[in-house]
C-alpha cells in the first residue's frame, strides 16, 4: 500500500502563496467592477456629443456706388434675406450720416428708376453681392407737410385781400364803393375749397410715397400762392364789376360749385376707403351715393369734379385770372388723369376699357 507523501514545507508555502495570490486578485477585480458600475449608474445614460448643424441662412452684401463717378461709397454687409431697401438706407445712413434715408435714391442700373423702400433685397439678388447706384435726392419734405403748406397759403392770402388792407387798396376808395354780394360768396367758396383740401389731407388721404423734393413744394406754392394773389386782388378790388347776367348767373354757378365740391369729397372718401380696406383687386365701383355714380363714365372722377369746381368759380366771378387758372388746371388734371387711366387699364382692363379718363363721353 502506497503511502501518500506530504509536500515539503517549502512547496506547501509556495502553493499557499499561489492560491492566496489568485484569491486576492479575484477580490480586486470584483471590487473594481463594482466601483465602475456604481460610477455608470450615478452618471446616467451615456450620450454621444451633439452634432453641430451649420446655418443655411445666406446673408447679402450690398455695394453702393456713386451714380456719376461709379466710385464705391460704402458696403452694407450681413443683411438677412428679409431685409428691405429701407433697411439698407438706414444702414447706409449710419455709415454716411450726411445722407438720411429719405434723401437717398438707389437704382439697380444707372439709368433705371429709383427703387421703392418696400422692395425686398432678396428679389434683387443674383448672387450674395448686390450692386446699387446712389443718387442724392436733395432736401426732402413729407407729403403731408407739402400739401398743408401748399393749401394753407391760398386760404390766408385770399382773406388778406378780402379784408382790403390799406397797403393793398386805397382806403378811401374801399370805403366809398359798395361790395357786390358775389364778392362775399366768392370768398366763402374759395375758403371752403381749401378748407376741404386741408381736412382731407389730415383725415382722408394716406400718402405712401413718404417724401418729395423740397423744390417741388416751392414750385407748387409759387403756383397756388401766386394765382391766389392775382385772383383775390381782382375779385376784392373796389372797382370789381359783377357778372353780366347778374343774380341768376351767380346762383347757378355757386350751386354747381357746391355740387362739385361735394362730389370731389365723396370720391376721395371712396378711394381712401378702398385703399384702407385693401380691396385693390377691382376698380372702384359706385355706391348708393349719387356723387359716386360718375365712376360709371370716367376712371378719375375726382379730377372731373375738381375741374368742374374751377369752371363754376370762373362763371360765378367772371374774372380773367380765374379763367386762366381754370384753364391751366384743366390741362394739369387731364395729364394726371391720362397717366392714372393707363395704370387702371393695365390692372382692370375689362372694367375700365369703356370709360373715359376725365371728361365723360357719350358711347
Amino acid at each position: 500500500m502506497l503511502r501518500r507523501q506530504k509536500p515539503s514545507a517549502p512547496e506547501h508555502k509556495r502553493d499557499l502563496a499561489a492560491h492566496g495570490g489568485a484569491l486576492s486578485l479575484s477580490q480586486n477585480d470584483t471590487r473594481s467592477f463594482f466601483n465602475f458600475s456604481q460610477l455608470v449608474l450615478s452618471a446616467g445614460h451615456l450620450k454621444s456629443p451633439p452634432v453641430l448643424k451649420h446655418s443655411k441662412i445666406t446673408y447679402f452684401e450690398v455695394e453702393i456706388l456713386d451714380v456719376q463717378s461709379k466710385k464705391q461709397i460704402c458696403i452694407v454687409d450681413k443683411l438677412p434675406p428679409s431685409s428691405t431697401l429701407l433697411d439698407v438706407k438706414h444702414r447706409f445712413h449710419k455709415a454716411c450720416p450726411q445722407w438720411y434715408p429719405s434723401r437717398v435714391g438707389l437704382q439697380l442700373e444707372r439709368d433705371g428708376p429709383y427703387l421703392k423702400d418696400s422692395i425686398n433685397i432678396q428679389s434683387l439678388a443674383v448672387s450674395s453681392i448686390i450692386t446699387l447706384y446712389f443718387t442724392d435726392l436733395g432736401q426732402q419734405v413729407g407729403w403731408t407737410t407739402f400739401f398743408l403748406t401748399e393749401y394753407t397759403g391760398p386760404l390766408l392770402i385770399y382773406l388778406l385781400f378780402y379784408i382790403r388792407l390799406s397797403t393793398i387798396y386805397d382806403q378811401a376808395e374801399s370805403m366809398k364803393n359798395f361790395r357786390h354780394p358775389v364778392v362775399h360768396l366768392a370768398c366763402f367758396c374759395h375758403c371752403l375749397h381749401y378748407i376741404r383740401l386741408l381736412l382731407e389731407t389730415l383725415f382722408v388721404h394716406k400718402f405712401s410715397g413718404g417724401h418729395t423734393p423740397l423744390k417741388n413744394m416751392i414750385k407748387g406754392c409759387a403756383f397756388y400762392w401766386g394765382f391766389t394773389s392775382w385772383i383775390a386782388y381782382y375779385i376784392n378790388h373796389p372797382r370789381y364789376t359783377p357778372p353780366s347776367f347778374g343774380h341768376r348767373q351767380v346762383s347757378f354757378a355757386a350751386l354747381a360749385f357746391l355740387m362739385c365740391e361735394a362730389g370731389n369729397h365723396f370720391i376721395n372718401v371712396a378711394l381712401a376707403h378702398q385703399n384702407h380696406s385693401g380691396l385693390k383687386a377691382c376698380f372702384p365701383s359706385p355706391t348708393y351715393n349719387p356723387f359716386t355714380w360718375l365712376f360709371l363714365l370716367v376712371s378719375c372722377p375726382n379730377y372731373t369734379y375738381e375741374v368742374g369746381s374751377w369752371i363754376s368759380f370762373t362763371v360765378m366771378t367772371q374774372t380773367l385770372p380765374v379763367g386762366i387758372f381754370a384753364f391751366l388746371m384743366i390741362i394739369q388734371m387731364s395729364l394726371w388723369a391720362q397717366k392714372k387711366h393707363k395704370l387702371y387699364l393695365k390692372k382692370f382692363y375689362p372694367e375700365v376699357r369703356r370709360k373715359a379718363a376725365m371728361i365723360p363721353v357719350i358711347f
